[in-house]
């Protein structure tokens, strides 16, 4: 975590699912070491319903990764301009090196340009969180944001003071010791200085979500315009040019695009930030348990941290087809993504809520879970 970083033109990650694994020759005894969600996958019927993959988003209807179509690894690949991304996509992905390799080709990612802006026309990417380890001594980030490294990264402290759990291999599989060992000498660490890497394609519907917040805001006269971005702001929880509610409750305020220092505790009520927009979901800070306070709350909430990274596509010949690459690490899918999901995305009794689910990127069965709550005085809306 010290020295100089090495300046880099171009990077290239692996990931590999747990069927992958097992094509690569991985022992049966490791690959029962991890955990339940990881070695299951996203496609089995409980993690279906805790996800709301079902209806039109069912694993069945999917592109890649779904019953028909498995994927074992996904190669990412970054590079600073186009030309570099073709090169490095040649080199590692291209038809001669797959063909050298036994690999053959289930899906091709394109995305767009990174210029953090989602396909809704919001400014994305905002909010991360500071890894602890890494800060700088004598400054110290915000502590709202401050998590330690092993809630992302396996072999390290995570914020119950523990050290993340790693698969392992039997020593005996390691005789180069590549692998660093664990506490127990018949073992070596296998899964040290890695992650779990969750990536899932989330198709976005612009033109129906600009249809109704059109719609929905105009009420019986003619159309708002400015009544239609402030409930789009309302249902994300900040302006699009990145504004938190919170900060900025009547209009964006350009000083504030990148502000992420803000919590909900003084905006218990979700006078400025509706209590199910978003943000506010993914990321209660502050404000998850008004009656244990603010601190516990940032305490309970830290320990469901991601790291997230959204990356914007849209085809071409099909001006409609868009949406995001949803990408992030976490160093327990289940107490992190799986739980961010199920429990404060998809649960439409969120913070006190009836019948509200999140208006963005929850999916429904019938009519449940249908509502988005704007609070206000003197009545909701």
């Amino acid at each position: 975590a010290t020295g100089e970083r090495e300046e880099r033109s171009e990077a290239v990650h692996v990931a590999l699912t747990h069927p992958g694994l097992r094509r690569l020759g991985l022992p049966e005894r490791s690959l029962a070491g991890f955990p339940d969600e990881f070695a299951g996958g996203m496609t089995t019927d409980h993690r279906r319903r805790i996800l709301g993959d079902i209806g039109e988003s069912a694993p069945e209807q999917w592109r890649w990764g779904g019953p028909a179509n498995p994927v074992d690894a996904v190669l990412l690949l970054y590079a600073e301009d186009q030309a570099g991304l073709q090169a490095l996509a040649d080199r590692h992905a291209g038809s001669a090196a797959l063909q050298a390799a036994g690999l053959a080709e289930v899906q091709r990612l394109d995305t767009s340009l990174l210029d953090a802006t989602e396909p809704f026309g919001f400014r994305d990417g905002i909010s991360q969180p500071l890894i602890a380890e890494l800060e700088p001594p004598g400054q110290p980030g915000p502590r709202l944001h401050t998590v330690r490294a092993g809630e992302f990264v396996l072999g390290y402290q995570n914020q119950y003071g523990q050290i993340a759990e790693s698969p392992t291999v039997a020593a005996a599989d390691d005789p180069g010791r590549v692998l660093p060992r664990t506490g127990d000498p018949e073992l070596a660490d296998l899964g040290r200085n890695g992650s779990y890497l969750v990536l899932r394609q989330l198709g976005q519907d612009v033109d129906g979500f600009r249809r109704f917040v059109d719609q929905a805001s105009r009420g019986d006269g003619p159309a708002d315009p400015d009544a239609s971005a402030r409930l789009a702001a309302k249902m994300v929880g900040r302006w699009p040019n990145g504004a938190p509610l919170t900060r900025a409750p009547d209009h964006p305020v350009d000083d504030l695009s990148d502000a992420n220092d803000f919590g909900y505790a003084e905006d218990e009520a979700g006078l400025g930030c509706p209590v199910g927009a978003h943000i506010r979901r993914a990321n209660p800070r502050d404000a998850l348990d008004p009656d244990a306070g603010p601190d516990q709350s940032m305490r309970s909430v830290n320990r469901h941290r991601v790291l997230r990274r959204g990356r914007a596509y849209h085809q071409p010949s099909d001006p409609s087809e868009r949406g995001i690459h949803f990408i992030c690490l976490n160093a327990n899918i289940a107490r992190q993504f799986e739980f961010v999901q199920h429990t404060w995305l998809n649960n439409p009794k969120f913070a006190g809520l009836y019948d509200d689910t999140d208006p963005l990127v929850a999916t429904h069965q019938g009519d449940a879970g249908r509502s988005f709550t704007v609070q206000a005085r003197p009545l909701r809306q």
